[in-house]
């Protein structure tokens, strides 16, 4: 621990005289005697890293199941699409007068430049039933819908079961029911029939879920020109739908409701169902704060029981202290000594939070479904955030390590 070096100059008084200096500790040193504690005491030590390691995981799991439910969002979005539009009648100026939508307003919503593809859908005033020996009054909450041959296709839908309408299907008596409204009817696939107005219409085809528009998955559609012939449409659609480029969405907006209706703008309304979902990405987190607090107390709690290890530490190797500061280690050399052990105890509890909170969100991803994303800045954080605790949990005992009297400690020992 004490090096002698030469001092002074030939007939000075300090000739030939030595000075003691305290070795240098290297990182290598500082690492062995730091690590002395932690090997000689190891149930102490992972009990207390154990503190570490819950703080850590909880932060480490929140983050990434927040992420990953993020991420499945906006893949969903990207599937999906955030480029479609609906324009519905609004509400009138004019108090109990209703607002139709004119019959040639998909036509004239596909001539706005940057719109794609356009569909429809008109309310039908007939309510759909399993057979018709069941009361009128239990629609079971199922809307029966006029819907044009292009709507599937601006709804970016599927079809999990046999066909969707088409120009000769849609002239007949036929029904396509979305995936809730065939729940709730009891109808399994297509060639089973339900009841409509005064007659059987043949289902053809279900649909798969579709989140952007809901109120189809409640519904059962019928063809356009069945519609006006058997149930008495009068060809007045109550929603547009419609898909333009991603760089027109905004200016489309605009103009959609002036083109439905060039004289009564004011009477449409013009919604963004993709808003939503971009709403539910963006207040994922808001829980997930809650419970990044939880894990913030945690660490801290874990820090203060890193702390209290240390100090238990102290008081129990006075002895050692004692006995290396009457070989020359230095207060510096104590002080390094202590910090050193509580930061790797610390970096254990660290390792082991990392770890777990990373695994954590691996199980929750895979039994939901979800992409498994750990973000690296909340592992650089969360690892950052132990080793900060670490050294302000170490710096209190250290210095007390530090301020012992060589003598009286190796006297009280």
């Amino acid at each position: 621990m004490l090096t002698s070096s030469a001092s002074g100059t030939p007939g000075s008084p300090r000739s030939g005289g030595t000075r003691l200096r305290a070795a240098r500790l290297g990182p290598r040193d500082v690492l062995h005697v730091g690590s002395a504690g932690l090997r000689s005491r190891p149930v102490r030590v992972v009990l207390s890293a154990l503190g570490i390691a819950i703080g850590i995981a909880t932060m480490i799991a929140v983050v990434g199941i927040s992420a990953s439910s993020q991420a499945q969002l906006m893949r969903r979005l990207d599937a999906l699409g955030t480029n479609m539009l609906v324009a519905k009648p609004g509400e009138s100026m004019f108090s109990g007068q209703q607002v139709k939508l004119p019959k040639d307003a998909p036509g004239m919503v596909g001539r706005i430049a940057g719109v794609r593809e356009v569909g429809a859908t008109g309310d039908l005033k007939q309510s759909v039933r399993r057979t018709e020996k069941i009361p009128k009054g239990e629609t079971g909450g199922i809307a029966v819908k006029a819907g044009s041959e292009r709507l599937l296709q601006v709804l970016r839908g599927k079809v999990t079961s046999g066909t969707w309408l088409n120009a000769a299907n849609g002239r007949y008596p036929s029904v396509v029911l979305g995936h809730v409204a065939a729940g709730r009817l009891g109808v399994t696939g297509p060639g089973q029939q339900v009841w409509i107005g005064d007659r059987y219409f043949t289902v053809v085809g279900v649909l798969d879920p579709l989140p952007l528009a809901p109120e189809i998955e409640r519904s059962a559609l019928v063809g356009w020109a069945a519609a006006q012939r058997l149930l008495g449409f009068d060809g007045h659609p109550t929603a547009v739908y419609e898909r333009s480029t991603d760089a027109s969405v905004r200016q489309v907006q605009k103009l959609l409701a002036p083109t439905v209706d060039p004289r009564n703008p004011q009477n449409v309304s013009v919604s963004d169902p993709s808003a939503a979902l971009q709403a539910k990405a963006a207040t994922e987190g808001a829980l997930s704060t809650l419970l990044l607090g939880l894990g913030g107390i945690a660490l801290l709690v874990g820090g203060v029981g890193v702390a209290n290890t240390m100090i238990i530490s102290v008081l129990e190797r006075r002895h050692e202290i004692g006995l290396r500061r009457s070989l020359g280690a230095t207060r510096g050399q104590i002080r390094i000594q202590f910090v050193a052990e509580s930061l790797m105890l610390s970096g254990l509890g660290g390792l082991a939070g990392v770890g777990l909170g990373a695994a954590a969100t691996g199980v929750y991803a895979s039994s939901g479904g979800l992409p498994w994303v750990v973000p690296l800045w909340a592992v650089a954080g969360g690892f950052g955030a132990t080793l900060l605790i670490g050294t302000v949990a170490g710096l209190y005992p250290a210095v007390r390590a530090a301020r012992l009297s060589p003598t009286l400690a190796l006297h009280a020992a």
